[in-house]
């Protein structure tokens, strides 16, 4: 039988939590009446989590990686993502704060028609000076600059249409934007509220620090979004507000002295002028160059700059 469910839990250092989330994962799976696999992705953890992921291994469906080293958890989710064989993956935390009994309620959403469902955590059961209020921060803002209204980006209990999420490159920080990365190829985004538990054993691997990488992220997501295809639009809409602006402060300039007797050298604001033109003159070069290296790209991968969503008719007589 093909496997119709992959899940994929990427670990680092969560021995204390793991036989007790293995058992509750593979029930909630069992539940589903569905053919399932677990693929663990061991996260360079130090404490010996590797030894219990193997012995997870050895049980039929289950199936565990070791990276080199800790790479983060996007490239870990993206080692387990290109080892799932299922139709639909699910991805989640092995800390055990994510439920897996919410797992049917989410794929039972898939099925009727999304391609992702995220996990929104309502009830979070953590600080909330130090994660709670930062994180709604950074979900607002996320939502207003990509327009895909989620309240929780960063929850990592998700449901994804495999075919989908394969085709997307994982890198950096990107898992917690796969929703919005999704939607900007058409992908049908929905959330559901979801179980989250408190922490029992170890400590979280996450601190303040992660919010400035979600900011710089978060720009590489709009501009891919947004502009991966005209980036011209981006770099050549900056320059030629620059050159407006720059034009305006120089005919000022130009006015005064005509008008005023106010010499040039006594006014800053045409060395303002000029600095503007300079500045949009570099931006638009650089929007000429990244059209050129998006065609580059394009023609050579023979990978088109659209997703077709479905197909009908047209078949062979």
């Amino acid at each position: 039988m093909s496997v119709i469910i992959s899940a994929v839990v990427p670990v680092f250092n969560e021995a204390e939590s793991l036989e007790a989330f293995e058992r509750e994962l593979s029930a909630a799976l069992a539940a589903s009446r569905q053919e399932h696999e677990i693929i663990w992705v061991d996260d360079g953890s130090t404490d010996g989590s590797f030894a219990s992921l193997k012995a997870f291994a050895a049980k039929p469906g289950q199936s565990a990686l070791r990276l080199a080293r800790n790479y983060g958890q996007t490239s870990a989710l993206a080692a387990g993502i290109a080892a799932a064989r299922g139709e639909w993956i699910v991805t989640l935390d092995a800390d055990g704060q994510n439920d897996p009994d919410d797992i049917p309620r989410l794929l039972a959403a898939a099925a009727g028609g999304a391609d992702v469902v995220s996990g929104w955590r309502r009830r979070r059961r953590d600080d909330f000076f130090t994660r709670v209020l930062p994180s709604r921060a950074a979900n607002a803002f996320i939502s207003w600059t990509t327009g895909v209204r989620l309240h929780d980006f960063g929850c990592t209990l998700k449901v994804y249409r495999a075919s989908l999420l394969k085709a997307v490159d994982l890198y950096g920080e990107m898992h917690r934007f796969l929703p919005a990365i999704l939607a900007y190829s058409g992908a049908v985004v929905t959330e559901l509220e979801v179980n989250h538990r408190p922490r029992v054993s170890g400590r979280s691997k996450y601190g303040l620090l992660r919010t400035f990488k979600v900011v710089l992220d978060l720009l590489t997501v709009k501009f891919m979004g947004d502009f991966i295809t005209k980036p011209i639009y981006l770099f050549g809409g900056l320059s030629l507000g620059l050159m407006a602006a720059a034009g305006l402060m120089a005919g000022y300039t130009l006015h005064n002295k005509l008008f005023n007797g106010v010499f040039v050298k006594d006014q800053p604001l045409f060395l303002l002028a000029i600095f503007f033109a300079l500045v949009a003159v570099q931006f638009a070069v650089l929007g000429l160059l990244a059209e050129v290296l998006i065609r580059t790209y394009h023609s050579s991968s023979r990978k088109p700059p659209y997703n077709v969503a479905e197909k009908a008719g047209g078949g062979a007589r």
